[in-house]
């Protein structure tokens, strides 16, 4: 079993990501910031507590990141009209544009560090690394999940 290695690797990833991230994003965005964006301009309007999933955290601090950025212009709260008591959040200019820059930053990070590798193992990276999360989403065709299975198969 190579779980030593695994967590060396995946421990010096991670932070070297998250360094990565925190210089580049600073001083207008944050990491979870950007998190917050991204699924807003993929659903559009959401309530705060649907946010908690993506973030994993408490609600008070889901709070506390949308006042900063409702402070700093990234996103705008406004109450339903049918219910008073929801609340929704929607993405602004400025956050849609927020968004792009951060998306590009991640983008080039992971685009120089996948770039090291050929695509197929791209592919097999994608595709291994889903196998061992609870809820993998990716990009990565059906098709080109067949052909690396079966190549793992063959090599089996």
């Amino acid at each position: 079993m190579q779980t030593t290695e695994f967590a060396k690797i995946w421990s010096r990833m991670a932070k070297d990501y998250k360094v990565h991230m925190e210089q580049q994003l600073a001083p207008s965005l944050t990491e979870a910031q950007l998190t917050v964006l991204e699924v807003l301009n993929e659903y559009g309007r959401m309530k705060p507590s649907q946010l908690i999933p993506y973030l994993a955290t408490t609600p008070a601090a889901v709070t506390m990141l949308l006042d900063r950025m409702e402070r700093n212009r990234l996103v705008t709260r406004f109450r339903d009209v049918k219910d008073r008591r929801i609340v929704w959040i929607v993405i602004s200019d400025q956050g849609r544009e927020e968004v792009e820059r951060g998306l590009r930053i991640r983008d080039d990070f992971l685009g120089s560090a996948l770039n090291r590798i050929s695509q197929h193992n791209q592919n097999l990276l994608v595709y291994l690394l889903g196998k061992i999360t609870t809820k993998a989403k990716t990009s990565v065709s059906a098709s080109e999940i067949e052909g690396v299975k079966e190549q793992i198969e063959r090599a089996e």
